[in-house]
């Protein structure tokens, strides 16, 4: 809702901020209404603060737009995670566990037991392609 009203505000800035550009044309578009014209030539002096309210508001609106998909995009975590194995090169895509960290996973095409690298908690921060969900979620690992 705040995005809507951050937009109608910077579109409206703008309008105003520009009026003294476009309001002449509309008053002769119209039948050249002398008093439009007139109302025109008293906002001129206004137009570099008009413009730079219209601008603020603008940015305003684009920070507000960037922290709103900022936030809808931290609370996903992704759970898929193509694991590779360092000794032959095999890949498999595996569904990572919510609820505990896996220590150990067994390479399916040469049997080598994978373990964490030093410093890593979990072998999908080691060999995976995502980080485990706790990391994801900025949280300790197990």
């Amino acid at each position: 809702m705040k995005i809507k009203h951050s937009l109608i505000g910077s579109a409206f800035a703008f309008l105003l901020a520009t009026s003294c550009c476009w309001l002449p044309f509309l008053a002769v578009a119209l039948g050249g209404a002398a008093g439009l014209s007139a109302f025109s030539a008293g906002l001129e002096k206004y137009s570099g603060l008009l413009m730079v309210v219209g601008v603020g508001l603008a940015g305003w609106a684009g920070w507000q737009f960037y922290k709103k998909s900022q936030a809808r995009t931290a609370g996903k975590v992704v759970l898929q995670s193509l694991l590779t194995c360092p000794s032959c090169g095999y890949q498999k895509m595996e569904t990572m566990p919510t609820d505990a960290c896996q220590f150990f996973y067994e390479c399916e095409n040469c049997h080598q037991l994978l373990r964490p690298k030093p410093g890593d908690c979990c072998v999908y921060c080691s060999y995976g392609s995502v980080k485990c969900p706790p990391i994801q979620s900025g949280e300790a690992c197990c």
